[in-house]
């Protein structure tokens, strides 16, 4: 297949992709160990005596790391747009990694009392800060270097970083935990994982300091065709704004919920409902995740020829219908312990996950220019996915201890992807290439 428009032929695409994926891939991984270890880090930096406060409060610092990602996606977004796609995700690759770094290095609760939970609180709210400005610079790098007609297969590439990066961080766990019994690392082997990601972070950045700019984002340059302004652009311009909102509440904002219910509340809800031990509650989640990843590829792929908007309205529909009788099945087969009917139950989970989330990269980078595209994408991303889906957790798990009922934390995440599949399916025009905007991607 030829390339279009001075797009990378497909043979090169792939050192884009795995160069992009692999640092993508190592920031999830460092954003998610602490929700991977949320159990153990409420133990170490918060008062002992009230487990559920303290769980709780672990739950909303989780959650500080997903507010400040809409940020994080303007900022970054905005250098992303004024000096380069390839510097802006290098910059945000050194600011996560250090941050998870020196989290394994925090004095706990015991040693140094509220000082030592505050600057958990700043470290998590450096690596949100770095993660918003990370996945738009990747998923815009590798749609610009992408074929027509191809751009949902090969970015759906980076959407398997997230999943990814969620089983890798509970690999690590478990094999750190195994390696050392389950005493040791809860006293101090918990730090392990977070310090090990220092070397995952210097061999991302060798591999990524040697790649080009994305070639739309130095055409653009070599025609004086940026923006001098991507922010105002983005959001002062009533056209633009426009779409930034549609995108938000028609797409990411269901896509969202249904990420985090599917992957890290089910985790939650295994372990702290469903009363599954931590090691064989991880194992479910991550048999499901392998199971499922595959998907994004395929969903991402089928979007080239069906379209983005119908497999993504699917999913958050499928998740709102579903998630009941999926919960409540959880709870029939946990007691006494089913493990591979649980591993049923949390694929199914992914597989609406993959639905949503397959599509949404090409779904972004063709709602906006080029211009603007890195400003323009990553607010409605971040919003929906750092706002809405990262609050997943902490709503749900709040609901739950309010109303005493083991169900009640669903009621959100099914709101909010109702919400989205009648938003979405109303007002969203489809963009696909032969739907008469391929032809303008580069503008």
């Amino acid at each position: 297949m030829k390339p279009h428009h001075g797009h990378a032929a497909p043979r090169g695409i792939w050192k884009v992709i795995g160069a992009s994926s692999a640092g993508t891939l190592i920031e999830w991984y460092d954003f998610y160990i602490f929700g991977s270890l949320a159990t153990i880090i409420s133990t170490q930096f918060f008062p002992k005596g009230n487990p559920t406060v303290a769980f709780l409060s672990t739950l909303a610092v989780f959650a500080t790391g997903f507010i400040v990602r809409p940020f994080g996606a303007v900022v970054f977004g905005h250098i992303g747009d004024l000096v380069g796609r390839k510097y802006t995700f290098l910059l945000t690759l050194l600011l996560m990694g250090g941050s998870t770094f020196a989290i394994g290095l925090l004095p706990t609760y015991e040693s140094w009392g509220v000082a030592a939970t505050a600057l958990l609180v700043l470290l998590r709210l450096i690596q949100g800060l770095a993660l918003g400005g990370e996945y738009g610079g990747a998923a815009t790098y590798v749609a610009e270097h992408a074929p027509d007609g191809k751009r949902g297969f090969y970015t759906s590439f980076i959407q398997t970083t997230a999943t990814l990066g969620l089983f890798v961080s509970l690999g690590v766990i478990l094999l750190t935990r195994h390696l050392l019994g389950q005493a040791s690392f809860e006293d101090w082997g918990w730090r392990l994982p977070f310090l090990l990601s220092i070397f995952l972070v210097l061999l991302s950045y060798y591999i990524r300091v040697k790649m080009a700019e994305s070639p739309l984002f130095a055409k653009a340059k070599a025609e004086g065709k940026l923006s001098k302004h991507p922010i105002k652009e983005s959001f002062a311009h009533p056209e633009n704004r426009r779409l930034v909102i549609l995108a938000l509440l028609g797409a990411t904002m269901g896509q969202g919920v249904v990420w985090y219910t599917g992957q890290f509340y089910a985790l939650f809800f295994l372990q702290k409902i469903a009363q599954v031990e931590f090691v064989t509650a991880n194992v479910i989640i991550a048999v499901a995740l392998v199971l499922g990843t595959p998907f994004f590829v395929f969903f991402g792929s089928l979007s080239d020829r069906i379209g983005r908007k119908p497999i993504i309205l699917s999913g958050c529909l499928l998740a709102a219908l579903l998630y009941y009788p999926i919960y409540q099945g959880m709870m029939h087969f946990a007691n006494p312990l089913n493990a591979p009917m649980l591993v049923a139950l949390v694929l199914a989970q992914v597989l609406f996950v993959t639905m949503v989330y397959g599509p949404i990269a090409a779904f972004l980078v063709e709602l906006f220019p080029t211009r603007i595209r890195y400003t323009s994408m990553s607010l409605p991303y971040h919003i929906g996915n750092g706002v809405f889906g990262g609050l997943v957790p902490f709503i749900a798990t709040a609901l739950v201890a309010k109303t005493g009922n083991i169900y009640a934390g669903l009621m959100y995440p099914i709101a909010i992807a109702l919400a989205t599949a009648a938003i979405g399916g109303i007002l969203i025009k489809e963009k696909r290439h032969g739907h008469g905007h391929a032809h303008n991607f580069a503008d």
